[in-house]
C-alpha cells in the first residue's frame, strides 16, 4: 500500500530511537501496535458493513426474482401473452354485447304494450 521497504524501516526506527530514546520506546511502539491494532479492526468492520450492504441487496434481487417466478396471475399472462399476442381468441370467446335498437323493443315493454291493448271485460248493464 504505502511501499515501505526494509530500509526505509530501519531508517524510521533509527530516527525514532533517536528522538524517543530507548527509554521510552516500548511504551512508544506497544501505542503504536494499539493504534495500528484499532485502525484494523476499523477497516474489518467496514469491510464487514460493506459486504452485508452487498449481499442484503442480491437477496433482495433474489426475493424479487422469486416472488415474480411464484405469482399465478404473472405466470397465466405470460402464457396469454404467449398464446394470444392480439387478444383474437379472447375476443371471440367473449358473449356476444346485445344492443337494443328503436325497432326493437325490451320484452318488458312488449308485454305492458300488449296489456294496454287487451281491454278489460265490461259488466252488463243491470235491470
Amino acid at each position: 500500500m504505502f511501499d515501505v521497504g526494509w530500509d526505509e524501516m530501519a531508517l524510521v526506527a533509527v530516527v525514532a530511537l533517536i528522538v524517543i530514546g530507548p527509554k521510552d520506546l516500548p511504551d512508544v511502539l506497544r501505542q503504536v501496535g494499539r493504534w495500528t491494532r484499532k485502525a484494523r479492526e476499523m477497516a474489518g468492520e467496514f469491510q464487514r458493513g460493506v459486504d452485508d450492504m452487498v449481499r442484503e441487496s442480491e437477496l433482495s434481487d433474489l426475493k424479487s426474482q422469486v416472488e415474480k417466478a411464484t405469482d399465478p396471475n404473472a405466470l397465466r399472462r405470460e402464457i396469454e401473452k404467449t398464446i394470444d399476442p392480439t387478444g383474437d381468441i379472447v375476443r371471440s370467446l367473449e358473449p356476444p354485447s346485445l344492443s337494443l335498437s328503436d325497432d326493437v323493443k325490451p320484452a318488458e315493454a312488449a308485454v305492458s304494450d300488449v296489456s294496454a291493448e287487451i281491454e278489460p271485460p265490461r259488466k252488463p248493464p243491470e235491470p
